[in-house]
C-alpha cells in the first residue's frame, strides 16, 4: 500500500512538472530596445528639439549680457592706468560682482532648463511605459523586457524584438503640437 501511494505521489509530481514545462513554453515574450525607442519616438524628438530650442533662445539672452560685460572688462583693462588705482580696484570690484552674477544666471538658466526637461521627459516616458502595458495585454504578452542603457536582457532573438512596431504605433497615434508659426498664422486668420 505504501509503495502504491509513493509511486502515486511521484507519478502526480511528474504530470504536474510537465504542466508547469507546458505552461513556462506557452507564455509570450519580446523585448523593446528603450534607446531606439525614444529616439525614434516622435514626441521624443520633439521634445527635445523644443528643448535646444529653448536653451539656444535663453543662451543667445545671456550671451548679450556676457558680451556687454567682455566690453567692460576690455574697457577696464585700457582705463586702469589712466584713471589711477583707486578707481580699478572699485571698478575691478564691480566687475566680479557682475561676472558672479552673469555666472549665477546661467546656472540658473541650466538648472531652469534641465528641470523642465526632466518634467517632460518623465511624462513622455510614463506615457511609453503605459502604451507597452497596454500593447502587452491586448497582444497576450506574459512579458516584454526592456533593453538599453541599463540592460535588463543580454540576449534575445530578432524575432521578439518588438522596438520598430512600437514606434511605429506611438508615432502613427501621437498628435503634434502645431508651431508657434502656425499658431500665430491661425490667429492672425482668426481676426480677419
Amino acid at each position: 500500500m505504501k509503495k502504491s501511494i509513493v509511486a502515486i505521489a511521484i507519478a502526480i509530481s511528474l504530470f504536474s512538472c510537465n504542466k508547469a514545462e507546458e505552461k513556462a513554453t506557452s507564455e509570450k515574450t519580446a523585448y523593446i530596445d528603450t534607446v531606439k525607442l525614444m529616439d525614434e519616438y516622435t514626441e521624443s524628438k520633439d521634445l527635445q528639439a523644443k528643448f535646444k530650442e529653448k536653451s539656444e533662445v535663453m543662451g543667445r539672452e545671456l550671451q548679450n549680457e556676457v558680451k556687454k560685460f567682455q566690453d567692460e572688462a576690455d574697457n577696464f583693462r585700457r582705463n586702469a592706468q589712466a584713471n589711477g588705482q583707486e578707481w580699478a580696484q572699485r571698478k575691478g570690484a564691480e566687475l566680479q560682482k557682475k561676472e558672479q552674477q552673469l555666472t549665477y544666471a546661467q546656472q540658473a538658466m541650466s538648472q531652469q532648463l534641465q528641470q523642465e526637461a526632466a518634467v517632460e521627459r518623465d511624462s513622455v516616458v510614463s506615457k511609453v511605459r503605459k502604451y507597452i502595458k497596454e500593447y502587452g495585454k491586448k497582444n497576450g504578452y506574459t512579458y516584454i523586457y526592456g533593453t538599453g542603457d541599463a540592460a535588463t536582457i543580454l540576449y534575445a532573438k530578432d524575432q521578439l524584438d518588438l522596438t520598430d512596431k512600437i514606434v511605429k504605433e506611438l508615432n502613427d497615434n501621437y498628435k503634434a503640437p502645431a508651431k508657434t508659426e502656425e499658431k500665430d498664422e491661425a490667429k492672425a486668420e482668426e481676426k480677419k
